[in-house]
């Protein structure tokens, strides 16, 4: 074997994990505004076009999240803590997920009217989606650690937003609603959608860990 070929498998491949993650991330960013065009859009037709897109978009989360699990096993050196990496791949694959799950259950449980505070929540994800993004790709090189901080900043600021929304519409479901089963599906749909948002605090919390590590 050429020295080459020995010295390359020691090398980090910092570039192909970077790019695994700004894939994952912006994959993430599509995802949730294909959801929130969902919750604003009437049309039965279009739903069921966007519902479909988003789950072509989940798979595609699958297999990128795959090809980083892939990278992290076959490298000895990675840019940093191996369990980071693969908390960070796991929680950008679980926002999606979510996601993923919050529009399935729209489709499943024929609901067909989509409450101010759905839509509210669908576009505190888009924002949180952005913001993930933003953090993700400044994460290489840390050259920029004042945007990256603003923007774990931002997202913590949108998760407790997202909280707060997914209080009151509970607490007007129970108001409001006589049907017992309905009650149920919307709880459902209205914690994946706030979960989902928690899962980007997670994302914020290991890039933070990561920033610390490399101080």
């Amino acid at each position: 074997m050429a020295l080459e070929s020995i010295l390359s498998f020691f090398i980090p491949k910092d570039k192909k994990f970077f790019v695994l993650f700004e894939k994952a991330s912006k994959n993430l960013v599509d995802i949730s505004r294909v959801f929130n065009e969902l919750l604003n859009t009437g049309a039965p037709d279009r739903r069921v076009e966007l519902i479909k897109t988003i789950s072509d978009l989940e798979h595609v989360g699958d297999n990128i999240t795959h090809e980083i699990f892939t990278e992290l096993s076959t490298n000895f050196i990675t840019p940093f803590d191996r369990e980071d990496i693969h908390y960070l791949a796991s929680s950008l694959d679980d926002i999606v997920d979510y996601i993923h799950g919050s529009a399935k259950r729209l489709q499943l449980y024929k609901i067909d009217e989509y409450t101010l505070e759905m839509q509210q929540l669908a576009e505190v994800i888009e924002k949180s989606a952005i913001e993930v993004h933003a953090a993700v790709s400044t994460l290489k090189g840390m050259q920029d650690v004042v945007r990256l901080k603003e923007a774990l900043v931002r997202i913590n600021s949108l998760e407790n937003q997202a909280d707060d929304i997914f209080d009151g519409a509970i607490a007007q479901l129970f108001i409001n609603e006589k049907d017992a089963i309905k009650i149920i599906k919307v709880k459902e749909v209205l914690a994946n959608m706030e979960t989902a948002t928690d899962k980007c605090e997670d994302v914020a919390n290991v890039i933070e860990t990561i920033l610390i590590k490399n101080s």
